[in-house]
């Protein structure tokens, strides 16, 4: 038996939709049945019909006019074709919820007048159900809408709530981050073959690793700084490795990789 008793029409069926809807299934916030989904490539709907039975369609209208709950789920820059084929269809007071980075609420409102719309960026561990998502409210959406949008989400990971002038901070953060922690996690494993190991041992070192140090921060509440001073004992192996990546700034480079994904969901915004 579902929580959820809307019907959730999705509009775009790429990889974050898949990561949303697989989750909402798994964990029963949603039937198949309730899920309809179109895109325009109609091998990735048959795909996801196959794999999780829920009704596909390649007519964007034809969804967005049976739904009581709609989540934009395509490119950023297929916004405008979108929200201009969308206004006759989307009945009144329809929940908007859009996962598009960058595309500002004042936009998303102009596009669906009448509709209360929340704005949400998500990230692709929400496969696996360990996302994190935050979430903006519109003017027109209140203190149901947003706690509907924080349940669906929830079933996906974690969820905070945030002004809407954070949401590009947290795309460059939370939603690219999982891309910049996977080439640390790449580079680490090419590192203990750079020493040595076999590359199936070094992937599961390395993958341990980055997970058991995250669970040790989030259970204990240490500060980072503190771990890594509880592991750099003085003269030792760990300080000569801080050390080196001190010298290649890896610092740096991880603050500036967060800088640009934060540029860049600006400048969608303003497309």
């Amino acid at each position: 038996m579902s929580y959820f008793k809307d019907r959730l029409g999705i509009i775009g069926g790429g990889v974050m939709a898949e990561a949303i809807l697989s989750r909402l299934i798994s964990q029963k916030f949603c039937v198949p049945e309730q899920i309809q989904v179109s895109d325009i490539a109609s091998d990735r709907l048959h795909d996801l019909a196959d794999k999780y039975q829920v009704q596909v369609s390649t007519d964007n209208l034809a969804v967005a006019s049976s739904s009581q709950v709609l989540l934009l789920a395509v490119k950023p820059q297929a916004f405008q074709s979108v929200a201009l084929q969308l206004q006759a269809a989307i009945p009144p007071g329809c929940l908007v919820l859009s996962i598009l980075a960058g595309i500002p609420l004042a936009t998303l409102e102009s596009a669906f007048k009448g509709c209360p719309v929340v704005r949400v960026m998500p990230n692709t561990p929400a496969t696996v159900g360990a996302g994190m998502a935050a979430l903006a409210a519109g003017c027109q959406a209140n203190a149901t809408h947003l706690a509907l949008a924080r349940q669906l989400f929830s079933a996906v990971g974690k969820v905070v709530t945030v002004p809407e002038t954070l949401m590009d901070a947290v795309t460059g953060l939370s939603g690219s981050g999982p891309a910049f922690v996977a080439l640390v996690l790449e580079a680490l494993t090419d590192g203990g073959v750079s020493v040595g190991l076999p590359r199936s041992i070094a992937a599961q070192l390395a993958l341990q690793t980055l997970l058991g140090t995250a669970t040790l921060v989030q259970e204990t509440g240490l500060h980072p700084a503190q771990l890594k001073d509880q592991v750099t004992s003085p003269g030792g192996t760990t300080i000569a490795g801080v050390a080196a990546l001190e010298q290649a700034g890896l610092r740096s480079a991880l603050i500036g990789a967060v800088q640009a994904a934060y540029q860049r969901s600006q400048e969608l915004g303003q497309d």
